[in-house]
């Protein structure tokens, strides 16, 4: 299904809304509506759980979203944490100089792809992509300008060449995508943290920041839950938290917003063991996506090019949203820079004692990041389809349904008497639908026709449907109906919440 009714299905039945949008809404930030809210805390009790519940060597916490300014200056934020911004002076459009020469990079390689799906047809099963990739000259020259481009970008980045980008977007003859104007301004640095004030201190001394990542909150904490919990390294801190981005293009829905929620977790471990702490989380991570059914090929790994001032490895799991590969998790091999500046600009020790080792040192940290909207995106993304289904009555029909795993669907029953103006069919229904909500999340509907009510379940990811009948008040029995087979039996009232619990039971998935 196209990201356009993605977009507009996520707010007909109430998972996604613009903020504000009474006062025509709030660019970049919205809201969770009763279906959102529900998966997303889903995913976080999933992620939770694998981190925390899984791990006896990680614990969670949950810091607060002001900190202490001085925070942001030892992490490198009130120096570093800048996007190189430029505009069209035609369209007055505002751009991410990084993001439009990535973007030229991309139409190449949607060349090159074109060139092998071409050759896919023509040469069928004995095509070898790898090889044909390797050794065809248009393949090899467009690669060749693929790795140039790429490498310039990265050397710029790294040396925040502001004016070689701007030459980089001149060069390759990069133009406005709306307009199709190249009248650019220079490319200038911007600072992507909001700023407040603290009480009624004025001026730098009273300057707060929302938080630009969660993570600071962690090495900030490092002593106080090592010391609290006996933890010894290798050992983690976990942490599910809003971020704040003033992000100079936010834009593909909830996918880069200025108001974000982050899953992260920071693994502190001896210095000289980070790559094989890298690897392990490498893997680890892609596994726990892959548990959710998520097909292989809309996973990929992708190591940056450009490195940040504090890593010494790093790479993305990218997901195939329906705008292409884009990043969903970054694992980053930390080295020991954040606890160390923090050491030293606080004048606090941040070392553990090594018994092992009988010696004291600053532990280096591999970390996990991931967006908890992006993965609430990249789940809708996926789960959305819409299908050709048979009806009662033996014809077919179109239904769009949300085939969500059944541990992050939102309802997990719905709850339905056959016809609404028979009172023992009602009756009969509501209590069944009362002896399964202390279990799971039920919902009862009783409006409509019964394949109409099956449809808008299927809409919002329901994975069970139980059908009340007359058969019900003979023998106590009901219909329960799968939402992706579409497949009915017969079970008894007292089987509903050991069938569906099974099936909804994280413990697949861990």
């Amino acid at each position: 299904m196209d990201f356009k009714n993605l977009i507009s299905h996520c707010k007909e039945y109430g998972f996604i809304y613009q903020s504000s949008e009474i006062y025509d809404g709030l660019s970049a930030v919205y809201d969770y509506g009763p279906y959102g809210s529900e998966l997303k805390n889903n995913i976080k009790q999933y992620w939770w759980k694998s981190m925390v519940q899984m791990h006896e060597n990680i614990v969670g916490i949950d810091a607060a979203i002001f900190m202490h300014p001085k925070t942001w200056k030892a992490s490198g934020h009130v120096d570093a944490f800048n996007d190189p911004l430029v505009d069209n002076k035609d369209s007055k459009k505002r751009y991410r100089a990084d993001q439009l020469i990535e973007e030229y990079a991309e139409k190449i390689e949607a060349k090159i792809q074109k060139e092998v799906e071409k050759a896919k047809e023509k040469f069928g099963d004995s095509f070898d992509e790898a090889m044909y990739r390797q050794t065809n000259p248009r393949c090899l020259e467009r690669q060749a300008e693929i790795d140039k481009v790429l490498g310039d970008l990265a050397e710029a980045m790294k040396t925040s060449d502001m004016a070689g980008l701007g030459q980089l977007i001149a060069d390759l003859n990069i133009t406005d995508p709306e307009s199709g104007s190249k009248n650019w301004t220079e490319v200038r640095q911007f600072n992507l943290m909001f700023n407040t004030q603290l009480g009624n201190i004025a001026g730098e001394e009273g300057k707060l920041y929302l938080r630009p990542e969660t993570a600071q909150g962690i090495f900030v904490n490092f002593l106080n839950v090592q010391k609290s919990t006996r933890q010894k390294i290798p050992f983690g801190i976990a942490q599910i938290g809003k971020a704040f981005r003033n992000e100079i293009v936010a834009r593909q829905f909830i996918f880069r917003m200025r108001e974000f929620e982050q899953m992260e977790m920071q693994f502190f471990i001896r210095p000289g063991e980070e790559m094989k702490w890298y690897e392990y989380w490498k893997e680890t991570r892609l596994k726990w996506h892959l548990a959710l059914g998520t097909p292989a090929e809309k996973l990929r790994f992708h190591d940056h090019d450009n490195l940040a001032h504090y890593a010494n490895a790093a790479v993305d799991i990218q997901f195939d949203f329906p705008f292409g590969f884009r990043e969903l998790e970054g694992i980053h091999s930390r080295t020991d820079f954040d606890l160390s500046q923090h050491q030293a600009l606080s004048g606090k020790k941040l070392q553990y004692f090594d018994p092992e080792l009988n010696e004291n040192y600053v532990p280096f940290v591999v970390e996990t990041s991931i967006g908890c909207d992006r993965m609430f995106l990249a789940m809708m993304s996926q789960a959305l389809k819409q299908e050709t289904v048979p009806d009662a009555d033996g014809k077919e029909s179109t239904r769009d349904v949300l085939k969500l795993h059944p541990c992050l669907a939102p309802v997990k029953v719905a709850v339905l008497p056959l016809l609404k103006n028979k009172e023992e069919l009602t009756k009969a229904a509501g209590e069944v639908f009362n002896k399964l909500k202390t279990k799971f999340l039920c919902q009862y509907d009783e409006k409509d026709a019964i394949g109409r009510r099956y449809r808008r379940q299927d809409a919002i990811g329901t994975p069970y449907c139980v059908t009340i009948d007359f058969e019900t008040l003979e023998n106590n029995t009901v219909t329960l109906r799968d939402r992706d087979t579409l497949e009915q039996i017969r079970i008894g009232i007292d089987e509903i919440a050991g069938i569906v619990g099974e099936k909804i039971d994280f413990s697949n998935i861990l």
